[in-house]
């Protein structure tokens, strides 16, 4: 991370924990829903299939710049499959970086060729070892394995959602982050229980025993992109929801937080262990905000 960087989020940091504002600093934009797979834990993809146009797109990135966002994801369904005539992903990405936004990733399911070195991060989701990976997503592992082999760069952050099927491959995953070249780190989240998939949700002592073996592997020396400070208000659900912080944008409307914030008691159920950060920081908690800091510096 430049110095520069670091220290715009520092200032706002601080003015959002001394002024308790509510100013979003991260923003997420919905390329399309379209999606080639068909994920068990999904509860979002190929509802409407619409890729959404490059100009609404680009009049969506003005809007969250000139709200003061400057922390950018692109998401789906699945991202590399937006296209706009000759425009792609990595025309949104260059074109974010020009317009100021000083982080830039991309959320994509790894099932197409990683030609993305400018996006500062690529969280490409990775659900386990081969076995059970392949039971929630279909049989993708191999081709990920490859293109994460083949990537241009080295900005692959993997993205695991912990749900009831691949709890016992948390070591497996972070191995793989941590001899797989191109690879930083592996980011945690634990199954959020969307409508009709449930099942798939873990208990407290569940999350409990996943949070001490990923703090484990922490010592450990494993690359993970978690803040251990954070585990048990996120193991508890304790933390403030939802995170006023972070943004999504869909087809033109804005959320707060996520995209299905508005589903009764879900915010309760949050298993998005970047939000209970989020909101932990600028709420100010002081033992979360010294782990962002050594976490982030070491990893974007």
């Amino acid at each position: 991370m430049k110095l520069t960087t670091f220290l715009r989020f520092s200032a706002f940091g601080l003015s959002t924990i001394l002024f308790q504002k509510k100013k979003p600093i991260l923003g997420t934009i919905i390329l399309t829903d379209k999606c080639n797979l068909s994920c068990k834990h999904c509860a979002v993809n190929n509802i409407t299939s619409v890729i959404y146009p490059y100009h609404q797109i680009k009049h969506e990135m003005k809007i969250l710049y000139k709200q003061g966002i400057r922390i950018l994801f692109f998401c789906g369904g699945e991202t590399f499959l937006w296209q706009d005539g000759e425009k792609n992903v990595r025309d949104l990405v260059r074109e974010a970086k020009e317009m100021g936004f000083l982080i830039v990733n991309v959320v994509t399911n790894g099932t197409f060729p990683l030609e993305l070195p400018e996006a500062d991060l690529i969280l490409l989701s990775l659900d386990g070892g081969k076995e059970n990976h392949n039971l929630i997503r279909g049989d993708t592992f191999d081709t990920i394995m490859n293109n994460i082999e083949t990537a241009v760069s080295d900005n692959i952050c993997l993205y695991m959602a912990i749900n009831k099927i691949n709890k016992g491959d948390l070591k497996e995953v972070c191995t793989i982050a941590k001899h797989m070249k191109n690879i930083r780190a592996v980011s945690f989240n634990f199954h959020t229980p969307y409508p009709n998939t449930e099942s798939l949700s873990l208990s407290k002592e569940e999350k409990k025993i996943c949070c001490e073996e990923i703090s484990e592997l922490l010592r450990q020396g494993y690359p993970i992109f978690n803040l251990k400070s954070a585990f048990d208000y996120i193991i508890h659900n304790s933390f403030p929801t939802p995170c006023y912080q972070c943004v999504v944008m869909e087809n033109g409307q804005q959320s707060i937080c996520g995209r299905c914030v508005e589903i009764k008691n879900l915010c309760n159920k949050c298993g998005y262990f970047f939000a209970a950060e989020y909101a932990l920081v600028f709420k100010g908690n002081f033992r979360v905000i010294v782990d962002m800091l050594k976490t982030y510096l070491k990893y974007i």
